[in-house]
């Protein structure tokens, strides 16, 4: 059977539309655009349904065919969503009170998709956590009310089948995968105790002992929880708002993990500076992260939190697995170029390097061969428009919104998974029109006033590092693990040892050598003393030096020219030493 060919849903001021795609995306001839400007889009999870709302009413449709299914006259929805079994349709409104209705009125509505009856309405004020969570077999449904966790079975939301009280509940998040159930609970801390994450089986919330596993922290004003597709760890992003070391304007970040067999662990993470991006691998057995100060590092991490690979650093703050998790894209959005980074995740190697200047947006289509960057409103409001490209860094197709239009959202309708299976990488670029935009090499700045000298060797701010297995002296094999290196250090540790221990031969007589220490014993001006210690203390230094480089580390400018100057010292040494 042909797997399907993904939609793409574009809102924009112009209205909302459907495009059939990639590798060119053309107008979905079954659905019919809406001309009136939308407030939100969605597509089900398994992408059997798409619903907007347009200003005047909810519309849920059959993309595929573009057959209506339910219509809501709900002009005020803001945010809508579908439950995993697209049993029920959630919409969610501004929190407003009026003079007839001082209390305000429920903004949270639960509606039975097919019937169209409202099932519930209720209370929900903020926006942040705002759509219940379902497991995916729509058995146990959870949110968040009032510092505490009010669960629901089998859609029944007329009585709570259970409830987490926990000191002061902030925030959680619900296992994905269907039965038994699991649930993180992040409680923020106070008057000097830790905050902490709890990770429960539902429903054996009781007991001191209740608690799969536990992470107490200190330096979190509020955290980010992401489970694993397998359900089996969590990972924590802990961020404070300052950093009080006045280090960074980002505040001060940790990655903590936490998984239900109750292993717990401090992510170690080897550069300063902001934690920029986590992501989870599909397969559920590594992660990557970016972390540093610019340029950021990227490393992927196994399930004891060891690296497992180093990327160097580069211009980037985010990761993006592919849907099928055999590319990883590591890409500088925001206030950087756009670089995008792609590498094939099997063999740690790179497949092509691209730029998307101004992209505000960045999707991975479920096939797993395309991407789409956009340009969007408000973040920017000129130069709107998409690009579909093709991971190999071919730019298939480019779209821009007519003059005094803007684009505002660009989705790829969901799949379930396995729709599209995983196919080998291709290294050579693929075939376009549009060519492709590898990143051009960057040039140090020039004063107008040396621009017309010849131009010299200058040192960068920041050097760059590259990946592990391109540093000097660094096979082309992994990184080894923390307990693989500690076992490889011991066994060279006890080679050392064999060795010292072995009677050398005695060393012939050397004139010079005796002449030296005879010097050196001699010496008694204090004012030389302190020169040759001096002189050794800057030798000892270099050599260490030394050793970092042989090590794959890059060294800095200066410390590059404290190497050079090895042999002057060695020389002023000798002429102390002999002097004397």
């Amino acid at each position: 059977m042909a797997p399907p060919v993904p939609l793409l849903a574009v809102r924009g001021s112009d209205g909302t539309s459907l495009l059939r795609g990639p590798p060119h995306c053309e107008p979905h001839a079954a659905f019919q655009r809406d001309c009136r400007p939308s407030r939100c889009v969605t597509f089900s999870t398994d992408g059997t349904l798409f619903g907007w709302c347009n200003g005047q009413n909810v519309s849920i449709v059959n993309p595929s065919d573009g057959a209506v299914v339910s219509t809501f006259d709900l002009p005020k929805t803001a945010l809508l969503e579908f439950s995993p079994l697209n049993n029920i349709l959630v919409t969610w409104q501004l929190y407003t009170k009026t003079q007839d209705s001082p209390q305000g009125e429920a903004n949270l509505q639960l509606w039975e998709l097919r019937s169209g009856r409202l099932i519930k309405a209720l209370y929900q004020k903020k926006v942040e956590s705002w759509c219940p969570s379902w497991s995916e077999d729509e058995k146990i449904c959870v949110r968040i009310v009032n510092n505490e966790l009010h669960f629901y079975e089998d859609n029944d939301f007329d009585s709570i089948a259970n409830k987490l009280h926990m000191q002061k509940v902030s925030d959680f998040a619900l296992s994905p995968g269907g039965q038994p159930s699991k649930v993180a609970v992040y409680v923020p801390g106070s008057k000097g105790a830790p905050s902490f994450v709890r990770l429960y089986q539902y429903p054996a919330f009781g007991g001191p002992t209740a608690a799969l596993a536990n992470k107490s922290f200190f330096k979190a004003d509020r955290v980010m929880m992401q489970w694993n597709k397998k359900a089996s760890a969590v990972l924590v992003t802990a961020s404070t708002e300052v950093d009080k070391t006045g280090a960074s304007y980002y505040g001060e970040q940790t990655l903590h993990y936490l998984g239900v067999n109750g292993e717990t662990a401090l992510v170690q993470l080897s550069k300063n500076g902001p934690i920029y991006d986590v992501a989870w691998s599909p397969s559920s057995t590594e992660f990557c992260v970016v972390y540093g100060f610019m340029p950021a590092k990227a490393t992927v991490f196994n399930l004891k939190c060891d690296p497992v690979y180093d990327f160097g650093t580069g211009p980037r703050n985010a990761a993006y697995y592919s849907p099928q998790g055999h590319i990883l894209i590591l890409a500088g959005f925001g206030n950087l170029r756009g670089q995008m980074e792609v590498w094939d995740v099997k063999n740690y190697k790179q497949v092509s390097k691209s730029q998307a200047p101004d992209a505000t947006h960045f999707s991975w289509c479920p096939d797993g061969e395309h991407i789409v960057t956009a340009t969007c409103s408000p973040r920017l409001r000129v130069s709107n428009g998409y690009k579909i490209w093709h991971y190999t860094g071919s730019v298939l197709q480019k779209w821009d919104v007519a003059a005094g239009s803007e684009l505002w959202e660009v989705r790829w309708q969901s799949l379930p998974d396995g729709s599209f299976p995983k196919r080998p990488i291709k290294y050579q670029a693929a075939p376009s029109q549009l060519g492709s935009t590898q990143a051009p090499p960057t040039q140090a700045y020039r004063p107008p006033a040396l621009r017309h000298l010849p131009a010299t060797p200058s040192s960068k701010l920041h050097e760059d590092e590259p990946p592990q297995d391109l540093r000097p002296g660094a096979s082309g094999e992994k990184s080894l693990s923390k307990s693989a290196l500690k076992n490889q250090r011991k066994r060279e540790a006890k080679k050392a040892a064999k060795q010292e221990a072995k009677p050398e031969p005695e060393p012939p007589t050397d004139p010079a050598a005796v002449s030296n220490s005879q010097s050196e014993a001699s010496i008694g001006d204090p004012e030389v003393e302190k020169k040759i210690k001096n002189l050794k203390k800057k030798l000892k230094a270099i050599e260490e030096l030394k050793e970092q480089q042989a090590s794959g580390k890059v060294l800095q400018k200066n410390q590059v020219e404290k190497i050079q100057k090895e042999e002057q010292l060695l020389k002023e040494l000798q002429e102390l030493q002999i002097g004397q």
